[in-house]
């Protein structure tokens, strides 16, 4: 079983999930993340249960009203694989970036 940390509201939570689902849940987390500061305005300093239920509260929200309103809920569902389609990208990149240091670094080391 996996582990991860994700960050909700600027405080850290270790998650195990299964192995193989770290990104997703990284990536629900962003999202999490991302409905606690639109409720808080980015301030820290809110209560934790206040904040979860608010968050939860929006979360059915959205739901519900996408259940309502299919094109609503396509829409939201094309948002969200763009999302994910960006943080595959960005992770694609940092990974290249990884390997053309390792690539440099290799080829010093043979010339020693």
């Amino acid at each position: 079983m996996a582990q991860v940390t994700i960050t909700i509201n600027s405080r850290e939570y270790a998650v195990a999930c299964e192995d193989g689902q770290e990104l997703r849940i990284i990536q629900l987390a962003s999202l999490l993340d991302e409905k606690a500061k639109l409720i808080t305005g980015g301030s820290t300093q809110v209560n934790e249960n206040m904040l979860l239920a608010m968050v939860g509260l929006l979360l059915a929200d959205e739901l519900t009203e996408s259940k309502k309103n299919p094109s609503v809920q396509t829409a939201a569902t094309e948002e969200s694989m763009q999302r994910i389609r960006e943080l595959d990208e960005n992770t694609a990149k940092q990974i290249n970036s990884l390997a053309e240091k390792l690539n440099f670094l290799a080829s010093e080391i043979n010339l020693l």
